[in-house]
């Protein structure tokens, strides 16, 4: 028996680079991703995307999401306005467009009714720890989150600090949470724990552990030597948010390459990458730039990256049988 896990990192309108490569996947083997993996796990834009899916929306529908109402999520600023609003006042935008957008997609639904186990990371500002938004499974007794909305869980998931505002949920006594990417930008560890507790070795009912990482579109292209060393919060700006997800992300796709190695569970750890980004493109690919230049070049990216995905015989693996968890 073998336990299958789909895992999505975050990085705001670069989702999009993620569900393309998806979309990809559920052409060349039919269905939706929900029908092939017990646990989608996703963060930020990947939490968004992963629970679209667990209700079994098809993922060129999530792409038009992005390609189509990201302007909307993520409005172009005057530059000085944007700069001043990020670092001493509100936030860099609002998340009224993207509630109305989530309530459009989700409406009233909530956890029990998703397809699939889910593990969807946050950060309680509250009670200053990690909190992860679960599906309610019998295994581990819990009984937290499956009347949580989704609307909620997507905007705890996603309120990156000093990009959106905290997101506050009335169903946890009011408590508030940031995005899940200042500790698990890549889920896929999230995941592994969750599945080695619960669901995989012995005494359980899986012998066996299958994880597909999707990346987010990074910022491949480094930057030049010689730059200032001293830089306020000013200087900074979005770099510093950017910075510490795709090192996150990075170092948790170096575990679990190594640790797969090591256990003696049968553990196999497949990774999507991110495509490579020139210097001169470095400008588009950011958490919350929109324009019709950065979707396009975001959605080229993915679709180079799914033709490659669709024919690589490691990620079909996760496509040769269904999903056997049943959650309702």
């Amino acid at each position: 028996m073998k336990f299958k896990i789909l895992a999505i990192d975050g990085g705001g309108i670069k989702g999009l680079y993620s569900s393309t490569i998806l979309e990809h996947l559920e052409e060349k083997y039919g269905g939706s991703c929900s029908d092939y993996f017990d646990m989608l796990c996703g963060t930020s834009t990947g939490g968004i995307i992963s629970m679209g899916l667990s209700l079994k929306i098809p993922a060129s529908e999530i792409s038009k999401i992005y390609s189509e109402r990201g302007k909307e999520i993520f409005q172009k600023q005057n530059k000085c306005v944007a700069l001043l609003r990020q670092t001493i006042w509100k936030g860099k935008h609002s998340d009224e467009p993207l509630k109305k957008i989530l309530n459009e997609v989700f409406a009233e639904r909530v956890i029990a009714e998703s397809n699939n186990l889910l593990c969807i990371p946050s950060y309680s500002f509250t009670d200053a720890r990690p909190w992860i938004f679960k599906y309610d499974h019998k295994e581990g007794g819990l009984t937290r989150d499956n009347k949580a909305k989704y609307v909620d869980v997507a905007l705890a998931t996603s309120a990156a600090p000093t990009y959106l505002p905290l997101s506050e949920i009335e169903m946890y006594d009011y408590k508030q949470f940031i995005d899940g990417g200042v500790w698990a930008n890549n889920p896929s560890l999230i995941g592994l724990i969750e599945a080695l507790t619960y669901f995989v070795g012995k005494g359980k009912a899986y012998d066996e552990l299958q994880i597909l990482s999707v990346s987010s579109l990074n910022n491949s292209a480094g930057k030049p030597t010689g730059l200032k060393r001293n830089r306020s919060f000013i200087q900074w700006k979005d770099d510093l948010f950017e910075t510490s997800m795709i090192g996150q992300s990075s170092f948790t796709h170096y575990f679990l390459s190594k640790l797969h190695e090591l256990t003696g569970i049968p553990i196999e750890y497949t990774r999507i990458p991110s495509e490579s980004i020139s210097a001169e493109q470095q400008h588009l690919v950011q958490l919350d730039v929109a324009t019709t230049d950065a979707i396009h070049l975001i959605r080229g990216k993915g679709n180079d990256r799914g033709t490659l995905a669709s024919k690589d015989t490691e990620i079909g693996k996760f496509f040769q049988s269904q999903k056997s968890y049943k959650t309702n």
